[in-house]
């Protein structure tokens, strides 16, 4: 397998947003863009709205498929903009949405500082990452928030908590702590949680780049990886999945690259064809669909914001769906979460444009 992948170089330190960082590698920087495919969708913005709490959308970063196949789970940050996000607010940031965009049910209102990744695992539990903790400068805004934030959290299907991850408002490593999580992933197999960290700073010299493991009662089982650049090894890995093979499949976003490796961690190979990767799903074909919400002339040279899709067998891209051209955006918006039901339809979650879009296959 040939190397690629996309990495998106957007990290919180505090309430700012730091300057996003060029990505890739030196095997990353020698691959030809690729912003073409076939591109059989037709597209639904606004596909899902928040009718229960009658609000707009916050940024959402994740969306999931429920096991029915067929309806739809979604984060989103509870207020317009990166920040604050949910802290000071009630609002409820996991939405669950019929098969018309009809908002079912939602819930986690007061515990999440920033929601990030949502997974949905083979009971039909819903996990959500929340990616930040609150800064020194936030919490004098909202003294009341300290204890929220950096953790994984593992809800029923009507939102009872069943399990956290990490200690709630600490940033640090497990077993103890998490380093704001950006994705979880079960393995279909044993319900092992595989936890994806971390979403920060890219120049920080105690960068975080790693994937923490937990059985299915949340015992510490090991890490995979560290921050870097070489095989194994990430910068903010951004989105997990699992093929039809039990390998684990990584979106290492700042590195430019899809990497495969074995449940334990070891490097079977990576792909470089799929741009700035923030988003991630797999068939059960071993179709891959990802999301490329964050290249631009700077970042990544030549390449779109889009959805590329190809197989894992080959790893090449064959599929294209180019971005939302908006007059604010003038390298479009793409979301970051991305998600395919049963028949073939896609869903993205905008980070940018906020909301739920929906891709119909044609």
């Amino acid at each position: 397998m040939t190397a690629q992948v996309v990495v998106i170089g957007v990290a919180l330190q505090g309430t700012s947003v730091q300057t996003q960082q060029r990505g890739g590698t030196v095997q990353t920087d020698k691959v030809q863009p690729v912003n073409s495919g076939a591109n059989p969708y037709r597209v639904i913005r606004d596909w899902a709205q928040l009718n229960r709490e009658g609000r707009p959308w916050g940024g959402s970063n994740g969306v999931a498929i429920d096991r029915d196949g067929k309806s739809v789970w979604a984060t989103d940050r509870c207020s317009p903009g990166t920040a604050p996000g949910c802290l000071g607010t009630n609002a409820n940031p996991v939405h669950h949405f019929d098969e018309s965009g009809k908002e079912i049910r939602s819930f986690g209102g007061g515990m999440f500082v920033w929601p990030h990744g949502i997974h949905v695992d083979r009971d039909g539990n819903v996990w959500v990452t929340d990616a930040r903790a609150a800064s020194p400068d936030e919490l004098t805004k909202f003294p009341g928030e300290r204890n929220k934030g950096s953790v994984v959290v593992k809800f029923s299907p009507e939102g009872k908590v069943l399990m956290t991850l990490g200690k709630p408002g600490v940033r640090g490593n497990p077993p103890e702590a998490l380093t704001d999580p950006t994705d979880v992933v079960t393995d279909p197999s044993n319900g092992d949680a595989y936890v994806a960290e971390s979403h920060t700073d890219v120049t920080d010299p105690n960068l975080v780049g790693r994937i923490s493991v937990f059985d299915k009662t949340g015992r510490f089982l090991r890490v995979i990886g560290k921050a870097g650049t070489g095989p194994g090894e990430f910068r903010t890995p951004h989105a997990l999945e699992f093929d039809s093979l039990g390998q684990l499949i990584v979106a290492d976003r700042h590195n430019h690259r899809i990497q495969i490796l074995t449940k334990e961690g070891k490097f079977i190979g990576e792909y470089d064809d799929f741009g700035r990767i923030s988003g991630m799903a797999i068939d059960k074909n071993d179709v891959m669909y990802t999301a490329d919400s964050e290249s631009t002339e700077r970042v990544h040279a030549g390449w779109r914001r889009g959805i590329r899709i190809g197989s894992l067998k080959d790893g090449k891209v064959t599929m294209f769906i180019p971005p939302h051209m908006t007059p604010n955006s003038p390298d479009g918006a793409m979301g970051e979460g991305v998600a395919i039901d049963t028949a073939g339809n896609v869903y993205t979650a905008e980070a940018q444009l906020r909301g739920v879009t929906k891709y119909v296959k044609n």
